[in-house]
C-alpha cells in the first residue's frame, strides 16, 4: 500500500454533495481506502477569475493500484460524475475537479501523468486543504506546511461542516 493525496474542486452545482459522491466512489472498495478529508474551503478562482469561488478540499488515502491507474480511477469518477472534459474550457467552471497530487514520493513525467502535480507548490487553493491534512508530508523534497507559507492564501475561507 501507498500513500496518495487527491485534490477535490469545482464551483458548479452543489459541489459539497459532488465531493462526497466522488470521495465515495473513489474509496468504495480494497484498491483505495480513505486515510483522511479535509474542510471544504471557498476560494478565488485561479487561472480564468470571471467565474464563481471554487470549493475545494483533498484527500489522503492508501491504495494499491498504481499511479496511472489511480489517476484512471480519478478520471472515471469525474466522469461518472457528469463531468465532460473536452467541452470545458480549461481552468473554467466545473461541478468536480479530482487531480492526484502526490503519490508516495513517486517522480512521474509522461504524456498522461506528471508527479508531484506541477502546478502543487503554486497554487494555495491545492495547498491549505493538503497542510490541513499532511502539513509534514514532504513532497519533492518540500514540507507542504512550508510551501503553502511561500504562497498567497488570501480570500481562502474554511467552510464550516455540513
Amino acid at each position: 500500500m501507498v500513500e496518495a493525496f487527491i485534490a477535490l474542486g469545482g464551483n458548479v452545482g452543489d459541489v459539497r454533495a459532488m465531493f462526497d459522491r466522488a470521495v465515495a466512489m473513489l474509496c468504495d472498495d480494497g484498491p483505495v481506502q480513505l486515510l483522511a478529508r479535509s474542510f471544504d474551503y471557498r476560494t478565488p478562482p485561479w487561472g480564468v477569475t470571471d467565474q464563481p469561488p471554487f470549493i475545494n478540499g483533498a484527500i489522503a488515502v492508501t491504495t494499491t493500484l498504481p499511479p496511472h491507474d489511480l489517476l484512471a480511477r480519478t478520471e472515471e469518477c469525474e466522469r461518472a460524475l457528469g463531468r465532460n472534459r473536452a467541452r470545458e474550457r480549461r481552468w473554467g467552471p466545473r461541478t468536480i475537479d479530482l487531480d492526484l497530487l502526490a503519490y508516495d514520493d513517486l517522480v512521474v513525467i509522461d504524456r498522461d501523468l506528471i508527479l508531484p502535480h506541477p502546478h502543487l507548490f503554486e497554487r494555495a487553493f491545492a495547498l491549505v486543504p493538503l497542510a490541513e491534512i499532511a502539513p509534514e508530508r514532504m513532497i519533492a523534497g518540500v514540507r507542504v506546511r512550508e510551501a503553502l507559507a511561500r504562497v498567497d492564501s488570501s480570500g481562502i475561507e474554511k467552510l464550516a461542516p455540513r
